[in-house]
């Protein structure tokens, strides 16, 4: 039987009720800004698969399992949840600023209430953070001893734990609201989307008390403390107006569009760099175990892709002040898909 042919049976105000239902959750599927969920959860899958591949994993011989890949599952959804939260939890404290920038999201349209925003996004902060206790790296295999692992080996629950309270920091006057104060905005935004996200699907497989994971987070790190500015331009009138010194604002657009351009560029760089520098704390290795050619070769690439996103926004910079969605944010994303692509690749081979 088709689902149509069951909905032809129901009465009609059993049918709009239906309807009703579908086209609610709609709604909170686009206050969770899905477009944004994917880097979180290829990011996730990308460290997961690196630290398999590095030369710290804790059982090399196991490669990946299908527990292994459970636990990155798990892993990846909660990474694409906390990202959802943290979303919907901005969207909630600035509500006055949508006005202004973003009069279609559904708390400023009404589609839905403040309420509804805010325990959302609660819920997606619950299911995003308590599932990570049971990932506990091998040998551990058993539920009951995940549970009851002594709090060292839990540290993919405190890595989200400070991945969530960063994004609170950025949001949330109570916890600093540091989306007001410039720089500051930026390095809440990288810290958690970039640098603790890397390490934290490192963390599924193998222990992050080694350099090379950070390294790597590093990376993404520098990229997304430049790059996650380009949203900033085209929400000046609403920030003005309430309070928020981003970088366009402190310095002007030109001079922001200056700021931010090495940032596309110069950390890929350190992705050839890493590749054949020895790790300090780890002579007996480079920083980055993966393969040499892979690494060079997806960081000249990155490279001259930054080359030309910097072009984009060097070129005429006012347009990204004019255009909600200037190619540069799109080429952000892309960019950083295809880095945690090419992560995986090099420590697969």
């Amino acid at each position: 039987m088709r689902p149509s042919d069951t909905l032809g049976d129901l009465p009609p105000s059993a049918l709009r009720g239906v309807t009703r239902s579908l086209s609610r959750w709609r709604v909170f599927v686009a206050f969770t800004r899905p477009f944004t969920l994917l880097p979180p959860l290829l990011g996730v899958i990308s460290g997961a698969v690196t630290a398999n591949g590095s030369a710290y994993n804790p059982d090399p011989a196991r490669r990946l399992t299908a527990s292994v890949m459970a636990t990155v599952a798990l892993g990846s959804v909660c990474a694409a949840l906390l990202n959802a939260a943290s979303n919907g939890i901005n969207q909630f404290y600035d509500l006055e600023i949508d006005r202004k920038n973003k009069p279609d999201r559904p708390l400023v349209s009404g589609a839905l209430s403040l309420a509804e925003g805010w325990w959302f996004s609660s819920i997606l902060y619950l299911l995003a953070i308590v599932p990570t206790w049971l990932v506990v790296i091998y040998p551990t295999h058993r539920l009951r001893d995940r549970l009851s692992a002594p709090l060292e080996r839990h540290e993919c629950f405190f890595i989200f734990l400070a991945g969530m309270l960063l994004t609170l920091v950025y949001s949330v006057p109570a916890f600093g609201r540091t989306k007001k104060r410039g720089f500051w905005a930026n390095v809440t935004i990288a810290m958690p989307r970039g640098c603790l996200l890397k390490v934290a699907g490192w963390s599924m497989v193998g222990s992050v008390f080694h350099l090379e994971p950070w390294y790597i987070g590093g990376i993404f790190f520098l990229f997304l403390f430049g790059a996650s500015t380009t949203k900033d331009f085209s929400d000046m009138e609403g920030d003005r107006a309430h309070g928020c010194a981003t970088l366009p604002i402190r310095y002007g657009v030109s001079k922001a569009t200056k700021i931010i351009a090495p940032f596309f560029i110069f950390p890929w760089l350190l992705m050839p760099l890493g590749a054949r520098v020895t790790d300090p704390l780890n002579p007996t290795h480079r920083l980055l175990t993966g393969n040499a050619t892979v690494l060079t070769i997806v960081g000249a690439a990155l490279t001259v892709w930054g080359v030309y996103t910097a072009y984009l926004i060097l070129r005429k910079p006012e347009q990204l002040a004019e255009t909600e969605n200037h190619p540069s944010w799109t080429q952000m994303y892309l960019m950083m898909m295809f880095a945690q692509l090419g992560f995986a690749v090099a420590y697969l081979l």
